[in-house]
């Protein structure tokens, strides 16, 4: 699609004749609807709608579409977000000691696979800055004292807010975030290397092989307060088996990763997914 599409993303109680609302107003604009997806989620009573269209021969313009899409989120007392296919968001990685997720990250940046900018890579240690170097990513590194990490955050929220970052992805950072530093900052989307809600917290391939598990997972999601239990937008899993050991379960564990992380920010990016109560609805 080479064309500029408006993206609606809208959510509000459930009742008949929503569907028609809706894209009867991107008709009476004469948009042209290239995407339309809708759930009801029957037990909330609520009603979730995502709606693309051609910007072209749309008969609102770009800069009054926000306040017109407003209007009629009140109307129907729902909660809408407006995007448009062309903006290209900054991206911040923040990584600790392994590569495979940024390097992966990079490629698909720097190959356009994936429609963002990445213009900082976040480190507590030093590892990772010749990789950096090489796609000429700027590199920060930013150690973290256990006795004293609203230090490292406040250097780390300064350098967003500089940056002007919109999303921030945790490419195996290893580090838990505070509530107040994740209430300051927007998008936040973490790699876990198990199927949650198994397996949380540390070591998670260490405690699958020990419970002879024949099935290993990634899970990529947004981070909240709560550790590692934030809405779920991507999970994937590879077989093992008793043959394999730990190392075995960590290499294929960091395939799964990779591919997982990679659609998971591809979903976020096309404005693919809609949180509500605590999870999902991914209309991939």
């Amino acid at each position: 699609m080479n064309s500029t599409s408006v993206i609606l993303q809208f959510i509000c109680p459930d009742r008949p004749g929503l569907v028609s609302e809706l894209s009867g107003w991107v008709a009476k604009n004469n948009g042209n609807i290239f995407h339309a997806d809708h759930h009801t989620d029957l037990g909330a009573g609520l009603f979730l709608s995502r709606i693309e269209w051609d910007l072209a021969g749309f008969s609102i313009e770009r800069n009054r579409i926000r306040k017109e899409i407003g209007i009629l989120s009140e109307k129907l007392n729902g909660k809408a977000q407006l995007n448009f296919s062309d903006e290209i968001p900054k991206v911040a990685i923040l990584v600790s000691r392994q590569s495979h997720c940024l390097l992966d990250l990079l490629w698909r940046a720097s190959s356009r696979e994936l429609k963002m900018e990445v213009p900082l890579v976040i480190s507590n240690h030093q590892d990772l800055e010749n990789l950096c170097n090489e796609f000429h990513i700027n590199f920060k590194y930013v150690p973290v004292d256990p006795q004293n990490k609203r230090q490292s955050e406040k250097i780390i929220l300064d350098l967003l807010l500089e940056h002007d970052i919109q999303i921030t992805i945790l490419a195996k950072y290893m580090q838990i975030l505070s509530s107040d530093f994740l209430e300051q900052i927007s998008s936040c989307i973490n790699i876990h290397h198990s199927f949650l809600p198994a397996f949380k917290g540390a070591q998670p391939y260490h405690q699958a092989w020990d419970r002879g598990v024949k099935l290993i997972g990634a899970t990529a999601h947004y981070v909240t307060k709560d550790l590692d239990g934030g809405p779920i937008i991507e999970q994937s899993v590879a077989q093992v088996s008793h043959r394999d050991e730990v190392a075995d379960l960590v290499r294929k564990g960091r395939d799964l990763e990779r591919i997982t992380l990679a659609n998971a920010v591809r979903l976020h990016l096309c404005r693919q997914v809609m949180v509500y109560r605590g999870r999902t609805a991914v209309f991939a």
